[in-house]
């Protein structure tokens, strides 16, 4: 069940260096990064995948030492665009309308959709395109550990630093999150083993009927 699966996932603190993710687990994390909801299907992000040991070194270097990117075997950073515009927007027009068929309504529904987002500062474009990130972000996260592969979602680092590092601000994205995978180590991780503690549902949910 995927409950079991959830209990069985925690944010690992090392991982075992020895161990790779093998790829066709990989590939179906980014899948189902691949297959997340976006807001009107925008898909506004990226997903650059990092194994290279230099690439990963430096990006631990700016994500306060934290040793599962390079103990991991792979790194899924998650960048979001740093805007919408036209060309972009037209992009997933002109895909639907290849794959769906063309139609008044798809045309109008997304010119409206510019005449939102284009007058809107960048800025507030980029934490909209952000937060579609984090939904795909918290599918990896579901996904890796479907595949009994641990993972660490990561806020904690130098977006200005990362970006540098991959280049992103010259292919118009910025990073949003990092999610290191591999497998956790048997010593050494002082959250292995320990209980799960959650807020109990009944503190977090409220229903009004």
């Amino acid at each position: 069940m995927l409950t079991e699966k959830l209990n069985w996932r925690y944010a690992t603190k090392k991982m075992d260096p020895a161990k790779a993710v093998p790829q066709d687990k990989v590939d179906r994390i980014l899948k189902a990064v691949q297959l997340a909801p976006t807001s009107s299907g925008l898909q506004p992000f990226e997903v650059i995948v990092v194994t290279n040991p230099e690439v990963k070194a430096k990006l631990r270097a700016v994500a306060f030492d934290q040793a599962q990117i390079t103990d991991g075997s792979h790194v899924l950073v998650f960048a979001a665009w740093d805007n919408y515009t036209a060309e972009r927007i037209d992009a997933v027009v002109a895909q639907t309308a290849a794959e769906r068929g063309a139609s008044e309504t798809l045309t109008g529904y997304y010119e409206r959709l510019k005449a939102t987002y284009l007058p809107r500062p960048p800025e507030v474009n980029f934490e909209h395109a952000a937060r579609q990130a984090y939904i795909a972000f918290g599918m990896a996260l579901t996904a890796a550990a479907f595949e009994g592969v641990d993972s660490t979602p990561m806020e904690g680092f130098d977006p200005a630093q990362v970006d540098d590092i991959l280049d992103l601000r010259a292919r118009g994205l910025r990073s949003v999150t990092l999610l290191p995978l591999g497998y956790r180590a048997t010593e050494g991780d002082w959250l292995l083993g320990a209980k799960k503690v959650r807020r109990p549902l009944d503190a977090m949910v409220s229903e009004v009927a």
